[in-house]
């Protein structure tokens, strides 16, 4: 019925952005009736009062709502996304709001709150959503399943399984590294899941399922930000930074392998959580999962930023680079990676810079 008009890109993201409402106030007051509020603490909590967690079990609610109604009126099914993949992305999302829930109230060591995402990776992985190919930059495409294993009628390609399962893991906790001012994750994810449906437009057959979930996670992640920007009614959570990462992920997958698209979008926090992993292993001798005030937002608010200017600045780099890379083949798209590393090299050192100016005037 809605296939061939614009009501079919219209209807997912609209519905997900007003099915997100009533189940992030409800969570809400379910939240601070049970007291699974984050305290501000500590140094690296910005905010001035008891803030309610669990977002990401609205989300995780909305989304598996959204797959369900999308799939019952035929948006979601195509040649490129099946019944198992919708399946595994609503088992997957479940896990991670199930070990969210659990961290939020528990809060679960960091070898506890890695069982959930392992899981969570391992049933996307082996539902069949995996990165088969990528596109060489200098021309041609580059195949990962050409080394193929067959166990008991199970066939499997040990190289695109690898790179896929990585992918997953790094973009999860990516989100979940980031998550630490108010709209940051649910806006940098929403402005993703856009850009990875412009870009899957040009590669997808006419009105896809993929295209019609990138604009579910979006929805749901543009009007989760209503509720998430600052100041912040309610936190996204264990659930919900490490479902961001997760749908973008698999977004960035089932769209036709559009990870360079992802990679530019959430470049910097890319480049910042490496880069902070790096410096707490081979520099300060701590676990990478310590915290501490050394990632990039967190900068930015040391010299001077407001919490709104730092949050729009990262969404204002975001677009710049996703909207650069709709119109790039996978060499310029590279280029464009590397002036992104150059990019966040300077802007490191000017903060670094501008910080110890400020303290030696102190």
């Amino acid at each position: 019925m809605w296939r061939g008009t614009v009501w079919f890109y219209v209807l997912p993201f609209i519905s997900a952005l007003l099915i997100i409402q009533p189940l992030v106030w409800l969570v809400i007051r379910i939240a601070r009736y049970y007291k699974i509020l984050d305290w501000p603490d500590n140094k690296r909590k910005l905010h001035q009062r008891p803030v309610p967690l669990w977002g990401g079990l609205a989300l995780g609610i909305g989304f598996i709502l959204c797959l369900f109604l999308f799939f019952k009126f035929g948006f979601l099914l195509d040649g490129r996304l099946n019944i198992n993949y919708i399946l595994a992305l609503a088992l997957a999302s479940f896990l991670l709001v199930l070990g969210g829930i659990l961290d939020d109230k528990y809060h679960l060591s960091p070898g506890k709150q890695f069982i959930w995402p392992l899981l969570a990776v391992a049933v996307i992985v082996f539902s069949g959503i995996q990165v088969h190919f990528v596109t060489n930059p200098l021309g041609g495409i580059l195949h990962l399943d050409f080394w193929q294993i067959n166990l008991t009628g199970f066939v499997f390609s040990p190289l695109a399984l690898f790179i896929s399962f990585f992918w997953l893991l790094g973009m999860i906790y990516t989100t979940k590294f980031l998550d630490g001012l108010d709209g940051l994750v649910s806006g940098m994810t929403g402005l993703g899941a856009i850009f990875i449906f412009f870009v899957s437009l040009a590669w997808d057959i006419p009105n896809s399922g993929t295209s019609v979930l990138a604009l579910i996670v979006a929805g749901l992640m543009f009007g989760f930000l209503i509720w998430n920007f600052f100041p912040a009614k309610i936190f996204l959570g264990e659930a919900g930074s490490t479902l961001a990462g997760l749908w973008l992920g698999v977004l960035a997958i089932i769209s036709g392998g559009k990870i360079a698209t992802a990679l530019l979008v959430m470049g910097l926090p890319i480049l910042d959580v490496v880069w902070v992993i790096v410096r707490r292993i081979f520099w300060d001798r701590t676990s990478p999962t310590t915290a501490d005030r050394k990632h990039l937002h967190f900068r930015l608010l040391d010299v001077g930023f407001s919490h709104r200017q730092a949050v729009l600045f990262l969404y204002l780099l975001a677009t710049l680079f996703g909207s650069v890379a709709l119109f790039q083949n996978s060499k310029g798209k590279l280029i464009l990676f590397l002036v992104l590393l150059v990019v966040m090299v300077i802007i490191g050192s000017i903060l670094v810079l501008v910080y110890k100016k400020k303290n030696v005037k102190k």
